[in-house]
């Protein structure tokens, strides 16, 4: 493992229209499915699933059923006649064991 804290490992949650959608569907009650709530986070590119899972477990107090990771490149950026690129950054998807709590990203802080 490496030397990053839970705090550098997460970054920052993913709240885009995206992200509520797949964490709302998660959490209904008529829904038949095996897993619970799906959470989303921006996370240190170096991070590994593991590191994740221990990350999300302690700041969250929950149990980590899987953990899913998507690397991103950063865009193309201009300014002017000036190019630039955004720096390139990973995301991961946290599902949560079934009936664990309801996690609201505002609590942990």
């Amino acid at each position: 493992m490496s030397n990053l804290s839970v705090w550098d490992i997460l970054r920052s949650p993913v709240v885009t229209e995206k992200s509520v959608i797949l964490k709302e569907d998660s959490t209904e009650e008529g829904t038949d499915r095996k897993q619970g709530q799906v959470l989303t986070f921006r996370v240190d590119k170096k991070a590994t699933k593991p590191e994740i899972k221990s990350a999300v477990e302690e700041i969250f107090n929950v149990k980590v059923a899987a953990v899913r990771t998507v690397q991103y490149e950063g865009k193309m950026k201009r300014r002017g006649r000036i190019e630039g690129r955004r720096p390139d950054w990973k995301k991961a998807y946290v599902t949560l064991r079934k009936g664990e709590p309801m996690v609201d990203y505002a609590e942990a802080i």
